[in-house]
């Protein structure tokens, strides 16, 4: 395993930093964006705090959570009241949020360059701001997607007007027997099409993406290459920080760029070519957008 050195904001002028990337962005050959869910912290989707208690506040006096992820996973005790806390959720984060700034600033920096999106969150913000729906991997599913909960078949199923019915109809934190959701083809209950277990669901979506994902790798593993790493920690390293640190490692043209508050780590071995910014994300990517706007006749 890699052994890791904090670079702290204070080791280099931010001021700096941002002309130093600015600069690999220009002369880079493709970019992968791994995001995570600081990402989506950053557009203000915060899980926790003034806008758990806007949406949830009932269901937090009820049940006793405190944010949005732990309401995800408690004990519901009947199926009537777990969708109307998750039919409520889905319609909060994927359909009613509107696309963060942070993800509209990131599309304009990336606009006319080959990238390609490696992520594990699952609100939908990537195409909500306009990204190319065939540069995303959407690794640990979508909250528009249900599935079978016995995953008895390789098949989700969107989910927008069932959950739309379910919030209109719910009452007292319950939704009406009749709208909860079973699987089509075996009765189950129908649950998140979200990695939870080794029950998740990958279907024909996420199998094309995944292969799209290793094209895209195998394009470009040995070029002049980019992995911007934004809002990731350590809860799921494999997924995007560990295989960013590694390929980094394998390819001396590859640059290795993190940006997340208070973790910003990269191994000792690809320091020198790495920079991470211990800066709020959506701060950054404004401050990038400026400069790069502001000097689009210069070069580096």
């Amino acid at each position: 395993m890699f052994s890791r050195t904090m670079i702290s904001r204070s080791t280099e002028n931010y001021s700096l930093q941002i002309e130093r990337l600015k600069c690999e962005l220009e002369s880079a050959d493709a970019f992968i964006i791994g995001a995570g869910a600081g990402l989506s912290d950053s557009a203000g989707f915060s899980y926790s705090g003034v806008r758990f208690r806007r949406y949830f506040s009932d269901f937090e006096e009820k049940y006793g959570f405190h944010d949005m992820y732990s309401g995800g996973f408690f004990p519901f005790p009947t199926k009537e009241e777990y969708w109307a806390y998750w039919s409520r959720q889905i319609l909060v984060n994927r359909y009613e949020a509107g696309a963060g700034k942070p993800y509209c600033d990131l599309l304009r920096l990336v606009n006319g360059k080959d990238y390609f999106v490696l992520t594990t969150n699952v609100d939908h913000q990537f195409q909500l701001a306009g990204f190319d729906k065939q540069r995303l991997f959407y690794t640990q599913g979508d909250y528009g997607l249900w599935q079978c909960s016995r995953a008895c078949h390789q098949k989700t199923y969107d989910n927008e007007e069932q959950v739309r019915r379910m919030v209109e109809q719910q009452q007292h934190l319950r939704i009406p027997p009749e709208l909860v959701p079973r699987c089509p083809v075996c009765g189950a209950p129908m649950t998140m099409n979200l990695r939870i277990d080794d029950s998740f669901v990958q279907d024909d979506g996420w199998s094309c993406a995944m292969n799209r994902y290793r094209e895209f790798l195998e394009r470009y593993g040995s070029s002049r290459i980019l992995y911007l790493e934004l809002g990731v920690g350590f809860n799921t390293p494999g997924i995007i920080k560990y295989p960013f640190w590694r390929m980094t490692t394998q390819n001396p043209k590859a640059t290795y760029v993190c940006v997340n508050k208070g973790q910003v780590y990269a191994p000792q071995k690809i320091a020198e070519r790495s920079l991470c910014l211990d800066a709020d994300i959506g701060n950054f990517l404004r401050d990038l957008k400026a400069v790069s706007s502001a000097d689009e006749q210069g070069g580096c």
